[in-house]
């Protein structure tokens, strides 16, 4: 599995497991729980999830996946995030101590700020700051930023220490590529995808099933390949499924060639000018 580092040099996987609409239904649980072990099992070390999902739910599957799974804490990678309405000083604090009970362990590897709200980003990173220094959080970022919300981040006391950005990013959703990847590179600040393979549309895709169908591959596992071929960029698709949660886990070594890439190309052109932040 190929790595990014994060700012501070540490090295985390390349391709996670994303848990959005994971933990809404007790009927599923069970379910969900065992994909979330079986995804430990054939080699997910990283884990998405956040207090918005299931309004707590996603966390409790993650937590009791862990708790009972086949690998120890340390060796995962956990991402969970803040809602902005709960992102003040006191808020985020609170926030975090629900989610490390529902995640039951004692840190969140990366703690994000889920969008941009109200409350001014100097209370929010005073607050992600104050986790880190108590090691409850070992690094935290925000998701859903466009560059001018980075720039005033960066304009805050400790904003630099940002880790990442998580944003919607996949073959049919480039518009990031045209200033807010190349302003996160700049900064090597790496950049999280989640619906890498936008919500599953890019699996019916007419021109990803053709460079699918001279692969062997799965149109689905092109489009994540897609997203993974840069660097610095950590792709999180979400898939209960054993079948896709293997498809997934193999896209990471799928390598496109240049001739490929052209073809997604012409299909989704990369942006000519600024378009708004994609959200789901």
């Amino acid at each position: 599995m190929r790595a990014v580092d994060l700012p501070g040099g540490e090295s985390v996987p390349a391709l996670g497991l994303g848990t959005w609409r994971i933990g809404e239904a007790a009927r599923r649980r069970r379910a969900e729980v065992e994909a979330v072990r079986f995804a430990l099992e054939i080699g997910y070390r990283l884990i998405d999830t956040a207090e918005m999902y299931g309004e707590g739910g996603a966390e409790e599957v993650v937590g009791e996946a862990l708790a009972h799974g086949p690998v120890p804490r340390g060796e995962v990678f956990l991402v969970s995030k803040v809602y902005p309405h709960n992102a003040s000083r006191r808020g985020t604090v609170a926030a975090c101590e629900r989610s490390l009970k529902r995640l039951r362990t004692d840190r969140i590897d990366l703690y994000l700020l889920h969008w941009r709200g109200a409350v001014p980003l100097a209370e929010t990173v005073e607050a992600f700051e104050q986790l880190r220094g108590q090691g409850k959080v070992r690094h935290w970022g925000v998701s859903n930023f466009d560059v001018d919300d980075l720039r005033q981040l960066w304009g805050v006391d400790d904003g630099e220490r940002c880790a990442a950005n998580q944003v919607y990013y996949s073959a049919s959703q480039r518009g990031i590529e045209f200033d807010l990847l190349p302003w996160q590179r700049q900064r090597r600040l790496p950049l999280m995808a989640y619906c890498p393979i936008d919500q599953g549309a890019l699996a019916s895709s007419s021109p990803l099933q053709k460079i699918a169908h001279e692969r062997g591959a799965t149109a689905a596992q092109v489009a994540l390949a897609w997203t993974l071929r840069q660097p610095d960029v950590i792709a999180i698709p979400k898939a209960v499924q054993a079948a896709h949660l293997l498809d997934n886990l193999a896209a990471a070594s799928i390598e496109l060639s240049a001739a490929e890439l052209a073809q997604i190309d012409a299909a989704s052109p990369p942006p000519a000018r600024k378009r708004r932040l994609a959200m789901t």
